[in-house]
Formats: C-alpha cells, sequence, structure tokens
C-alpha cells in the first residue's frame, strides 16, 4: 500500500522509472559485467568479464584458449557476434559513444560511457560458426565447441563465468539457427546471389528484425506492469480516499491506459514497416541481380572484343602487303613523303607492334615497300639509313634458312646419317604417393633425402644441355654471312632456339653425378662433336665444348640457381656461353634468361621463359638486345613473345628481331627510323621503317606420341640411345636412369639410392684426404675434372672451365683408364 501510494505521488515520473526499471528479454539474455581489465565485473586473474550492453548482439571478455602441449591454455579475448564466436591475443579500449551498465537500485539501467573493450591491437586469429557447432561442458570451468574439424578448448575463471558464456553461446546459437532458416524460406522466392549481396541486403532486415524484437518484449512488459498497475489503482479507487485522490487516480489510470494503446500503436506500426522493407528487399535483389548479370555479359563481350581486336592484329602484322597496296596508292594520289610519314604516325598512335624494353628504347616497325623507297628514302628524316638492294631475295643467306629442315644436309663432304631411334618406351602412368616419399624421410638429413624418379625425365642435365644444338644449321649459315650484323641475327636467332624444347618438358632431368660426362659425335653426320662432364657438384656445374667442321666452336660453364617462391619455382642459370667463328674470328657471348616453373603445389605445371638476353660480339662490338616478355593473363601482346634490335659498334640500328620462343624467330632489315611520339611510360618510341620479315628459325614439329614420351623432340629421343665406345663416365650408362626410361621405376628408385649414397661416400671419402693434408701440412687440391681445366677467360675475366683437349683421342684408342667408377 505504501509502496502504491508512493507511485500514486510520484505521478507519470513513478511510472516512467518503474518502466525504465524493468529490463528487457535481451538484458537477461547477456548479463552485464565490466569489460575492463581487473573490473569490478570481476574477471580474476583473467582480466575482466564479458560484457554486453543491453539489446546488443555483441559478447566479449576474456578465455583461456588451449594452444598445444607447449604452451597451454593461453589468454585470448572472445567476442561473439551475429552467431560467430572470434577471438584475438589482445584487446584496447576504443573511445565510442557505447552503452555501459550502471546499477540503480539494484536494477542494471543503460547509461552512456565513453569506452568500451574491443579487440584492436591484432587481428583475428580465428572464427567458429555457432549455427553448426556443438557446445559441450567437460567440467566446472572447461568450455568446448566444435564444429566440423575445428573445436576450440576454452576455460573461464569461474564457474559462474563459465554458465554466462554457455548461456549467451546458447542464445547466439539459436538465434544463429533461427536467421540460417529464415534465409532459407527466402531464398524460395528470389534468385540466387552471391553472399556478399545476400549479407549486405540482409543486414539492415536483421537489424529491424532485432529492433523489433525488442519492442515486441517492451511491449509485453508494458502491457503486464500496466495491467497490475491497472488493478492497483482499482484497488485504490475502492478505498475511502479524499475526493481529490480519486479524482487523480482516474486520470492516472486513463493516461496508462493511453500509454499502452500508444505503445501497441508503435508496434502495429513498425511491424507493418518491416513487412514493407522486406517486400522491397526482394525487389532490390531481384533488380541487383538483373544488373549482375547484364555486367557479367557485357565483361564477357568486351573480352570477345579484345580478343578478336587481337587477331586482327597479328592478321596485320602477318600481310603487309596490305600497308604496302594503302602506301603505294596514297603516294600517286598525295605524294610518297606524305604518305609514308602519315602511315608512320598511324602505326605509331593506334599499335604497337613490339613492347619496349627497360633497358632500351621503345620502338615500333612499319613495313614499307623496297619499290617506293628509293624515292621517298631522300626525304625521310632518320636517324639511319639502309639500302634495300642490300636485302638479296635471291643470294641472301637469309632466303636459305626457309628451306633447312632436321632431315636435310647441306653438307657434301659429310656421310650419309646412321639411322637412329625414332620412339622409346612410353612413359608409365603412376601415380606418386605424397605419404609414402614423406614416411620414407623421418628420421633422414634433408641432403640425404632422396627425389623419387617420378619427378624426372629419363635424360641427364648434360643431355638437356646438349640439346642446345638442336638447331645447329643456323650456325652453319652464319659462317657464310659476310656481314658481322647479319651473323648476329643468326646467332640471335640460336640463342632463342634453345628454350623451344622446354615449352612442354615440365620434368626434372637427373642430376649428373660428378664426373659423369656426355658426348654427342655428330662429326661425321652434321659436322660437330660435343663433350659435357659435370665439373663441381656442389654447386652443380657443367662444361660443355662443341667443336664444329663447319667453322665454328662453342663452349660454356653453366652452374644452375633456383629459389623456390610459393607458387613458382625461378631456375636462375649462371654461366657465360661463348660462340666463336673461325674465320671472321667474331666472338660473340651471351648469357640465358630465367625459367619459371608456375603450379608447384597444386595445379597443372608450366613453364615461362622471361628476362633480357645481351649478345656481344667482342670483336665488330655489334650488340644484340633481346627482352623475352613474361606471360600474362591481362597482355593483349603473344605468348612468350620475344623481340629484339641488333646495332653495331656505333648505336645504329640494322634489324628487328621479333618472334615467339616456342615458335619461330624473323628477322627484318631497317631502312629508316625516326623519333615517334613519347609512349605512357614516359620514354620516347623510335619508329623503325623495314622491309619484309623473313623467318631465320621454325620449330621442328614433335615426333607422332610426343606427349607419352616426355615430349621428347626427334634429337632427345636419339641422346640416350646406347651407343658404342664411349666413356664408362657416360650418361648413357647410368643405371636409374636406363631403368626409368624402359619403364621400372621401382627398380629405378632403388638404384638411384644406390648411386647418390656412392657419390656420398666418396665425398667424406675426400673430405678425410683434405683434413689429413691439412694436419700434415700439406696442399690439397680436390677433385679435379678429367677434360676440363679451370681458366681465367680473356673476354669477361671470369674463371671458366675450358676443354684442355684428350677425350676424343682416348675415345680413338679406347684408353679410359683415367676414369672414375662413378656408376
Amino acid at each position: 500500500m505504501g509502496k502504491a501510494a508512493a507511485l500514486c505521488g510520484g505521478g507519470t515520473r513513478g511510472l516512467v522509472s518503474l518502466l525504465s526499471a524493468v529490463p528487457c528479454l535481451a538484458c537477461h539474455e547477456l548479463p552485464a559485467m565490466s569489460a575492463e581489465p581487473g573490473g569490478r565485473g570481476g574477471g580474476g586473474p583473467a582480466g575482466g568479464g564479458p560484457a554486453a550492453p543491453p539489446g546488443s548482439d555483441t559478447y566479449k571478455g576474456w578465455l583461456f584458449k588451449w594452444t598445444n602441449y607447449l604452451k597451454g591454455y593461453q589468454r585470448r579475448w572472445f567476442v561473439l557476434s551475429n552467431g560467430l564466436l572470434s577471438y584475438y591475443r589482445s584487446s584496447a579500449t576504443v573511445r565510442s559513444g557505447g552503452s555501459s551498465w550502471k546499477r540503480l537500485k539494484n536494477t542494471p539501467v543503460p547509461v552512456r560511457k565513453m569506452g568500451t573493450q574491443a579487440e584492436m591491437a591484432h587481428t583475428c586469429r580465428g572464427t567458429i560458426n555457432l549455427s553448426t557447432a556443438h557446445i559441450d561442458t567437460e567440467d566446472s570451468c572447461n568450455i568446448v565447441l566444435s564444429n566440423g574439424g575445428r573445436t576450440y578448448h576454452l576455460k573461464a575463471n569461474s564457474e559462474v563465468e563459465r554458465q554466462r558464456w554457455v548461456t549467451a553461446l546458447e542464445l547466439a546459437k539459436a538465434k544463429a539457427i533461427r536467421m540460417r532458416n529464415n534465409q532459407s524460406d527466402d531464398s524460395g522466392d528470389e534468385e540466387p546471389a552471391s553472399q556478399s549481396d545476400k549479407s549486405e541486403l540482409h543486414g539492415p532486415l536483421k537489424t529491424l528484425s532485432s529492433k523489433l524484437e525488442d519492442l515486441s518484449t517492451c511491449n509485453e512488459l508494458i502491457a503486464k506492469h500496466g495491467a497490475a498497475l491497472q488493478r492497483s489503482l482499482s484497488e485504490l479507487e475502492n478505498l475511502r480516499l479524499p475526493a481529490d485522490s480519486g479524482e487523480k487516480i482516474k486520470a492516472v489510470n486513463e493516461r496508462a491506459t493511453l500509454f499502452r494503446i500508444t505503445s501497441n500503436a508503435m508496434i502495429n506500426a513498425c511491424r507493418d514497416f518491416l513487412d514493407l522493407a522486406e517486400s522491397h528487399s526482394r525487389k532490390w535483389q531481384r533488380l541487383l541481380q538483373h544488373e549482375r548479370e547484364q555486367r557479367i555479359r557485357l565483361e564477357e563481350t568486351i573480352e570477345q572484343l579484345a580478343k578478336q581486336h587481337n587477331s586482327l592484329e597479328r592478321a596485320c602484322r602477318g600481310a603487309p602487303g596490305l600497308a604496302t597496296g594503302t602506301a603505294s596508292s596514297a603516294s600517286a594520289a598525295k605524294g610518297s613523303v606524305q604518305s609514308a610519314k602519315g602511315e608512320a604516325s598511324d602505326e605509331d598512335e593506334e599499335t604497337e607492334y613490339f613492347d619496349a624494353m627497360e633497358d632500351a628504347p621503345a620502338f615500333i616497325t612499319v613495313t614499307a615497300d623496297p619499290k617506293h623507297h628509293r624515292r621517298s628514302g631522300s626525304n625521310l628524316s632518320g636517324a639511319s639509313e639502309g639500302h634495300p638492294e642490300d636485302w638479296n631475295l635471291e643470294d641472301s643467306v637469309f632466303e636459305s634458312s626457309n628451306q633447312s629442315s632436321y632431315n636435310e644436309s647441306t653438307g657434301k663432304d659429310l656421310l650419309p646419317r646412321k639411322r637412329r631411334r625414332t620412339r622409346i618406351p612410353d612413359k608409365p602412368n603412376y601415380s606418386l604417393n605424397l605419404w609414402s616419399i614423406m614416411k620414407n624421410c623421418i628420421g633422414k638429413e634433408l641432403s640425404k633425402i632422396p627425389m623419387p624418379v617420378n619427378f624426372n625425365e629419363p635424360l641427364s642435365m648434360l643431355q638437356r644441355l646438349t640439346e642446345d644444338l638442336e638447331y645447329h644449321e643456323l650456325l652453319d649459315k652464319a659462317v657464310k654471312c659476310e656481314s658481322s650484323t647479319e651473323q648476329m641475327c643468326f646467332v640471335a636467332a640460336f640463342s632463342v632456339s634453345s628454350y623451344s624444347t622446354t615449352v612442354h618438358r615440365t620434368a626434372k632431368p637427373f642430376n649428373p653425378l660428378l664426373g659423369e660426362t656426355f658426348e654427342l659425335d655428330r662429326l661425321e653426320e652434321l659436322g660437330f662433336r660435343s663433350l659435357c662432364e659435370q665439373v663441381s657438384h656442389h654447386p652443380p656445374a657443367a662444361a660443355h665444348h662443341v667443336y664444329s667442321r663447319r667453322g665454328w666452336t662453342l663452349w660454356q660453364e653453366i652452374t644452375i640457381a633456383s629459389k623456390f617462391r610459393g607458387k613458382y619455382l625461378s631456375i636462375m642459370p649462371l654461366g657465360a656461353i661463348h660462340l666463336e667463328f673461325h674465320s671472321s674470328g667474331n666472338h660473340y657471348v651471351w648469357r640465358k634468361v630465367t625459367s619459371t616453373v608456375h603450379n608447384i603445389i597444386v595445379g597443372k605445371l608450366w613453364i615461362d621463359q622471361s628476362g633480357e638476353i645481351e649478345i656481344v660480339n667482342h670483336k665488330s662490338k655489334d650488340k644484340c638486345q633481346l627482352k623475352f616478355t613474361p606471360y600474362s593473363y591481362f597482355s593483349r601482346d603473344v605468348p612468350r613473345k620475344v623481340t629484339g634490335v641488333v646495332s653495331d659498334a656505333d648505336g645504329k640500328a640494322h634489324y628487328v628481331m621479333s618472334g615467339t620462343w616456342d615458335e619461330k624467330m624473323e628477322c627484318s632489315k631497317i631502312l629508316h627510323s625516326s623519333h615517334g611520339s613519347t609512349s605512357t611510360e614516359g620514354k620516347q618510341k623510335t619508329v623503325y621503317q623495314t622491309l619484309s620479315p623473313k623467318v631465320l628459325w621454325r620449330k621442328y614439329p614433335l615426333p607422332d606420341n610426343a606427349e607419352n614420351m616426355y615430349f621428347f623432340s626427334e634429337l632427345a629421343l636419339t641422346l640416350n640411345e646406347p651407343e658404342e665406345r664411349v666413356a664408362p663416365t657416360d650418361s648413357r650408362l647410368r643405371p636409374d636412369q636406363r631403368l626409368m626410361e624402359s619403364g621400372r621405376w621401382d627398380e629405378a628408385n632403388v638404384e638411384k639410392q644406390r648411386l647418390e649414397e656412392k657419390q656420398r661416400a666418396v665425398r667424406r671419402r675426400r673430405e678425410a684426404e683434405a683434413v689429413e693434408a691439412m694436419e700434415e701440412g700439406k696442399d690439397y687440391e680436390g677433385y679435379l675434372p678429367l677434360w676440363f681445366e679451370r681458366k681465367v677467360d680473356a673476354v669477361t675475366g671470369e674463371l671458366i672451365c675450358v676443354y684442355k683437349g684428350g677425350y676424343w683421342e682416348a675415345k680413338d684408342k679406347q684408353d679410359w683408364s683415367v676414369c672414375p667408377d662413378i656408376f
């Protein structure tokens, strides 16, 4: 009675105080505690307990999470929001207008405060979806959350705190399941959309639904306490009170009834608004899906147009007569000078036939007609000029390059070719069990882990190095060139041709053993003989020497360096390649580009070549800059593109090289060069007016059934063919390689492991001999190559291995007494 009287005396303010002191349903679901570490909410050693403002879907606090047996339980900051439980390593205080809790007469009342606990110091370490999670409790303080293959073992500071977290998790799980079911019900009436669009559209609806639930809860509480208030007022009316009190009680009763009616109207209006928002949401989603489909169709159309544009560009490059006809007709009408200038400027603005090289100015080529060049040439301003009569179509060496093939021989003094094999046993279809490989590696040193032959091809690195000679006829033609710049063109085409065999060859060649050799004696058939030797094992280095009767000698020492970069493997050949022509004395030097093997971990392996090659003639100082453009999905260029310019000692450009490293290389003689407009990169482009290009090199087609023979070329099929009278260290006699070629991979793996262990034993013996010699104060030379010796190169100043002679003499005598037993 006293409480009722006090309420009546307070009037409307007392009613509002009573209603505001009643917590909503969300307040009961998420009990409030201080979020500050060591706050009054009490987290004990774990810091602050969980915090949740009233009506909020977020629940935060410190818990201990099991990490591993070394670190045990670690203190982590957990955030429960929208059915997801995430954890962080630390938290920080964020300045915001968030809600907190304040006790008023033992009843939690929302008030404003300036700081709340939030995760800021680190990114999210993990998240678990509660809609499909299983919540379990092990003991008084532990919580176990499992969702598929992910399990969180959590520990609270006390049983009370554990129970608060379990209650919050269960309520969040129920709400997440309800939201998921609502989404599945709505999906039947709507067109499919992406997850991001759904979340973007349903986000406001979720918020509105949540607020509507809160309003419904408040309406129920208002109705409940309003009814109690009316009963109390009715009881007061029956009491004997002064007339003024009765009238006031009736006025309060009317106001309470009016307040209840108003609240019901407010709830109904909110419900109508939510229904309207849901109907418009479906309409917006359908419109968005339609726009998305239109965008996809537009992207496909643009991509198709880009491909057609690219194919038209390639067709224009392959049909120079079209540009010639246009130039001649325009020349007859307006004069040859203006026509040539106008045509060059159009090409400069519209078509980029060659990419810009990083260390050289960008250039554009314009194909000209030699018949009209004589009239217009004197009026064209150019940095360099040539004469079309030098480009003799009948007698030039370039013309003969189009008529050569692998099965033809131009030497009259050579014997008929020996019939060699044209196929090898098909590659077996063995599945690679990575677990069996890892199981055999347990407890072994990294250097002693044998790699199975499943990753290899039945050729050694020495044989792969010899494959560079597949297009040796390019060097035979270069001998006949009288001009050093023409000769440079053939040398450049030869340097590119060595990569043509790698386009499909993703398998790894066998690492040669120290002292292993490989000879390719084609002196009587093709006019050259080649010898390779593994001269070092750590780092692996191979020396190569080739002598040709047709007037050239090639030598090199190649060391392979590789770097694994996650998704791809970069292979960088180190060392210079030397080529010398006997009659002219021209000495060419160049280095190889970087090879990249993509999709090492996942996907289909593919190889790309990228970088630049600078070929220098150290006698005439001519240079050729070749650029290997790396493959790009977004590039409009032809894949595996190679471009370059041949210039003399004065920097005057004579030829333009173009093509691809897996198909062909062409050469165009430059008539004029002039400076054009500036490119987008700020470099000034050079416009080259050239004659029609001529093919210097074209790749030989692969043999039939090459896909089942490791994609070997005709030359590669013959490299491991057994031959007599070879050295006992020749790669053809390597047993594991021979077993793999025969398809006996299991035996090849056993033999490969035996050979590697034998090589390690030899290395340990040499190391012991070196230590013993050091103790005795003697010099120890270490391993010395058999057929090569180290000398300082007079041109580059590098220390390289060069052929010292003796191998072919030993072969004639069949005296291999100096060869070690490596197999």
